[in-house]
């Protein structure tokens, strides 16, 4: 965790170099209000990664003397193909057409939506890649 959070330092003291500047070159209160939430979003992270590195052993990637099949192994579960993402994005189109053209098909695809989003929350459940 540690090159992460040297990262995110690196970024959290340029953004406060840059805020200033910006804000003396352009007036800007829209952009130096963006890069001023910038600058505390990017100190939370880290802040948590530099807490989080000392709490937790250190890994592979964080020790000079590591071997390279340390690494090796399982990284997690990365999802195959999925036709849900699809669908949950048409039902938001029909949502957001429906605040346009009239409540009846807000309401029709808030019934589509339920199904769409419980679709790709438990498509891991059954069919072809259920585990």
């Amino acid at each position: 965790m540690k090159a992460e959070a040297w990262v995110f330092g690196i970024l959290t003291v340029f953004v406060l170099i840059v805020t200033p500047i910006y804000w003396i070159m352009s007036e800007d209160p829209t952009g130096t209000t963006a890069l001023v939430m910038t600058f505390f979003l990017s100190l939370l992270v880290a802040f948590y990664l530099t807490i989080t590195g000392r709490r937790m052993d250190a890994r592979p990637e964080d020790r000079k003397e590591a071997e390279i099949v340390e690494g090796a192994g399982e990284l997690g579960f990365f999802p195959p193909y999925s036709w849900w993402p699809l669908w949950c994005a048409g039902t938001v189109s029909v949502i957001v057409l429906g605040l346009v053209f009239g409540w009846w098909l807000f309401i029709v695809g808030a019934g589509i939506g339920i199904v769409t989003l419980s679709g790709w929350v438990f498509e891991y459940y059954r069919g072809d890649h259920a585990h």
